[in-house]
């Protein structure tokens, strides 16, 4: 197996799409830490087969990677925003929940906005001692604010989130009543996007049901 600092040096050497995608497979595979910033740099190269890599490769490194994800967010490339709060969306860290937050409510991407939606629907919070109460309030309260969002694959992923964090148990009891109204809400007319109000009569259905 390559040693890091020639997986690295290859990555750099890449001269063709291909040649950057075995690097970056290669490079993923050591599974190291240390390779986590040249993996994050793939993600602003504008090339999605070779940012899908490095992406899992982030991803099996585990949470150990968030704060090398969070310190290195890109504010001014979409690509490779998107792709980092995939990965984020993807560990469930709660060390990653401002950054989704902020991704889902300021974010000018609509793909951005969904999948930070997705990853704040399945995250999972210890509460039973109260320490994970605060941040999954804000959590939740992003979820029902971002139920205005003016892209339907947001507010369809914002259904999709709601019925996780319901059905998971962690919701007192005045959430799950919030989360209740924005998903009857949604589905109702107030809601102009066929395809969003039929996902949240489903959510409703699967969570009344007996």
């Amino acid at each position: 197996m390559l040693k890091l600092n020639d997986a690295i040096a290859q990555l750099d050497q890449a001269n063709s799409t291909e040649a950057l995608i075995v690097a970056t497979r290669q490079l993923a595979s050591l599974t190291n830490l240390a390779a986590a910033p040249k993996l994050i740099e793939v993600l602003s190269f504008n090339n999605p087969a070779a940012a899908l890599v490095a992406v899992d490769g982030l991803i099996a490194l585990g949470q150990e990677v968030v704060p090398s994800i969070l310190s290195n967010l890109d504010a001014h490339n979409y690509g490779a925003r998107a792709w980092a709060i995939r990965v984020l969306a993807d560990l469930g860290d709660v060390r990653g929940i401002t950054a989704l937050i902020d991704a889902l409510l300021n974010d000018v991407g609509p793909s951005v906005r969904r999948t930070a939606a997705r990853g704040l629907g399945d995250l999972r919070l210890k509460t039973e001692t109260g320490d994970g109460q605060e941040p999954l309030n804000r959590c939740i309260q992003a979820l029902l604010q971002a139920r205005k969002d003016g892209e339907w694959v947001v507010r369809y992923a914002i259904t999709t989130g709601l019925e996780r964090q319901i059905q998971s148990g962690q919701l007192s009891s005045a959430l799950k009543s919030e989360a209740y109204g924005v998903l009857e809400e949604l589905a109702s007319d107030q809601e102009d996007t066929n395809v969003v109000r039929q996902r949240a009569k489903l959510a409703l259905q699967r969570l009344t049901a007996p």
